[in-house]
């Protein structure tokens, strides 16, 4: 069992230029196709996550051909791959789904497997636009951060309970602050408006009762920022 181990540790896979070539070529036009469909499916997004959805199928494949059969190439590997530390913000679920998706492509050419890496690929990204026209598990309402000060005079546990309710927004009072030596109180609301919900009416339904103090509403809010 040993000697099997070491023997296919030691086995180098034969590998050819024209082989090298048409993975690498097969892989960086599969990763333009999952670029392509990103880039039309999500509203927003970044130029460098678009290029990096192009290449990354290729590393995935190139290391594949590395390591073929060989044990110990595997094992070397993961050690210096084990070094490297990403440092960025959490991303959305659905990017992380399509950094998966290239990852995928990339493992099926880098064993050779191209005509099942085409078919997933092109029905993979087919689906994607499905989901997009049909706008499958969108939301009606969405969730805002407003922040609102308002004079001490005023009671904040009921200060705005009317307005909410005349536009019928879901709300939560998430946080309390006192600012300028306590003459003011800063609120933090989390809220779900409707995409029908005027939110300029609303705003300056809050602003007379605030007596034209400071309001924010946070469009995309964070944990962090309550």
């Amino acid at each position: 069992m040993l000697d099997t181990l070491l023997a296919s540790a030691q086995t180098v896979t034969d590998l050819t230029l024209a082989q090298a070539l048409t993975t690498i070529l097969v892989a960086f036009v599969l990763g333009a196709v999952i670029s392509f469909t990103y880039m039309k499916t999500q509203p927003m997004y970044n130029q460098s996550f678009t290029l990096t959805m192009i290449v990354l199928p290729a590393i995935i494949a190139v290391i594949i051909l590395l390591i073929g059969s060989n044990i110990a190439r595997a094992f070397s590997l993961a050690g210096a791959f084990s070094i490297i530390r990403f440092r960025s913000a959490p991303g959305d679920p659905k990017d992380i789904s399509f950094v998966l998706f290239t990852m995928a492509a990339g493992l099926a050419c880098g064993v050779g497997a191209f005509g099942y890496a085409a078919l997933f690929t092109i029905a993979l990204c087919v689906l994607m636009f499905v989901l997009k026209t049909v706008k499958f598990g969108e939301k009606k309402t969405s969730q805002k951060l407003l922040k609102v000060t308002i004079p001490e005079n005023l009671g904040y546990e009921e200060a705005f309970d009317e307005i909410f309710k005349k536009f019928k927004i879901n709300y939560e009072l998430r946080k309390v602050k006192t600012t300028e030596l306590g003459s003011l109180y800063e609120l933090v609301y989390l809220v779900s408006i409707d995409h029908v919900t005027n939110q300029k009416e609303f705003l300056d339904a809050i602003r007379c009762r605030n007596g034209n103090l400071d309001i924010s509403l946070t469009m995309s809010p964070t944990v962090a920022e309550y």
